[in-house]
């Protein structure tokens, strides 16, 4: 392998040449990464102020503290929790959080590329090609939670994994199972990661000793204390926890299995490509035929991630094959996939022909991407106007609660929407009324009804004229109303955000009051 013996971090027309100074002080690659993401916060701060889906459901379930709540884990409820009960209801509380939790995950994997790679140029490269990766520099900005936090712990994992490998310490133990834990309690799906990389490990003669080590309880024992809470609630709504997922992998209609077995693995492989093919051009454009070449390159390192992608990807050729699976996501892919840059870095020091200037070829794929995705993410509501395409943020959830508000005159003494969607939006801005929806059976807020505080019923049809409440919602009005109470409805059109004139978003609701005493 080459490697420069000086490194001019000023080149003679004065400008500071980014690759070498990170070359020499390779961390600073965390404060460049800090100044991304604080971007992408401001960016964020800069929005319409309403939620995406995922953003809206941090909001409804930061009501109330539970040890599970739907088809997903709780590790990223619960932390969202905390950060809403300390600072309160708002944008800020979830876009400074996520941003953080997106930094760690960052910090993570620079940590564990600095355990098994000696050049520092493939080190930054690697965390560096996490931005060539769209689910994660893109779909995680634009809305995802869950995976956020899966990614974190799958980076931690990563950290804590390699370091007990490398150099093992009882803090290095501590960390994998902490990682283990809370990774499972993410997505469900993490427990794949861990399973391929204990076998892994095991098919490796040099590396299993680390698995007979007595630090090994440590690791144990802080995981399944982590897990168990959940796994509690997970064991008495197991179906609850699985239908949705198991619906979205197995599809909504009945295929014959010689049409289901092909369709699961055109949507594997379409997810591939769209999990790795801009990873691996990348990586292409800056190595060219090093990078071909590198692919046959082994070592131990090589070796051990190799193994785990192998397995986890093929973990999920037999659901297709046995399980039904004809809808595999690319999103479900991430807490694996994130090991490429890794993997890719590792393969090209073993074959040991990396260039000089490598990370200078690479840092421009990597500058052009921290340009493009916070511009991409200001301008999609902001063009609507333009396209007729109004997203998630365009919809006036301020206006509407601004309305009912007015319009009732009176603070409710809950509001109860159609959709969770809908609700997290309009607690963000009622935030100290109760908001209930059909939803979440599991939570049931307490209130007092009277003629000064009405239970208000709100719900939409994407958008559209929709006076009569929908059948759910209509039935759980009438055993909660009873035959004698007051009702007015009525139907609320206001702008889009953003919006073309004249196009209006409808909102329905309905002020419940108690029968005159």
């Amino acid at each position: 392998m080459k490697h420069q013996t000086t490194l001019s971090v000023q080149p003679s027309d004065g400008r500071i040449d980014v690759a070498a100074l990170l070359q020499r002080r390779p961390n600073l690659v965390l404060v460049l990464l800090a100044g991304y993401f604080l971007l992408n916060l401001i960016v964020r701060l800069s929005l319409p102020d309403s939620l995406e889906i995922d953003e809206a459901e941090q909001i409804f379930v930061s009501q109330w503290l539970a040890l599970g709540y739907d088809t997903q884990p709780p590790f990223y409820n619960w932390l969202q929790y905390g950060v809403i009960a300390l600072f309160g209801v708002s944008i800020p509380a979830i876009a400074v959080f996520k941003n953080l939790v997106l930094f760690s995950f960052y910090a993570f994997y620079w940590f564990a590329a600095r355990q098994v790679l000696q050049s520092r140029q493939l080190a930054i490269i690697a965390v560096l090609g996490l931005l060539t990766i769209p689910q994660v520099v893109y779909e995680s900005q634009r809305d995802l939670t869950h995976t956020v936090g899966a990614i974190f712990c799958a980076s931690m994992f990563l950290y804590g994994f390699l370091r007990t490998l490398r150099a093992p310490t009882i803090f290095s133990y501590a960390l994998t199972g902490l990682a283990i834990g809370c990774g499972l309690i993410a997505k469900y799906n993490f427990a794949l990661l861990t399973s391929a990389a204990l076998i892994a490990v095991l098919l490796d003669p040099d590396l299993r000793k680390r698995l007979f080590d007595w630090r090994l309880l440590v690791t144990a024992v802080i995981a399944l204390t982590v897990v168990t809470p959940h796994s509690l609630w997970l064991f008495d709504n197991l179906e609850l926890a699985s239908a949705r997922t198991l619906e979205k992998m197995q599809g909504t209609t009945d295929t014959s299995i010689f049409l289901q077995i092909p369709k699961g693995f055109l949507s594997y492989v379409l997810a591939l490509l769209g999990f790795g093919a801009l990873t691996f051009f990348c990586f292409w454009l800056t190595f060219k035929e090093a990078l071909i070449k590198s692919l046959t390159a082994q070592s131990q390192w090589t070796r051990l991630i190799g193994r785990i992608l192998a397995m986890v990807l093929g973990f999920i050729v037999l659901l297709i094959l046995f399980a039904d699976a004809e809808n595999i996501k690319d999103r479900w892919l991430t807490p694996f996939l994130i090991l490429l840059p890794l993997y890719f870095a590792l393969k090209l020091e073993a074959a040991g022909n990396v260039p000089d200037n490598a990370l200078k070829r690479f840092l421009p794929i990597a500058f052009i991407i921290m340009a493009i995705v916070p511009l991409v993410l200001f301008s999609r509501s902001k063009v609507a106007y333009l396209t007729g395409y109004y997203e998630k943020l365009n919809v006036p959830y301020a206006a509407f609660t601004q309305t009912l508000a007015d319009e009732i005159g009176k603070t409710p003494a809950i509001v109860i929407a159609g959709d969770p969607h809908l609700g997290g939006n309009i607690r963000l801005h009622m935030p100290d009324v109760p908001i209930d929806t059909l939803f979440y059976p599991g939570y049931k807020p307490a209130y007092e009804w009277t003629a000064d505080h009405p239970i208000v019923f709100a719900w939409r049809r994407r958008g559209e004229p929709d006076p009569a409440p929908p059948e759910d919602l209509s039935n759980w009005l009438k055993t909660i109303a009873g035959p004698d109470a007051r009702i007015e409805a009525k139907d609320v059109a206001l702008p889009y955000i953003n919006g073309r004139p004249g196009d209006l978003y409808h909102f329905s609701y309905a002020v419940v009051y108690p029968k005159a005493g």
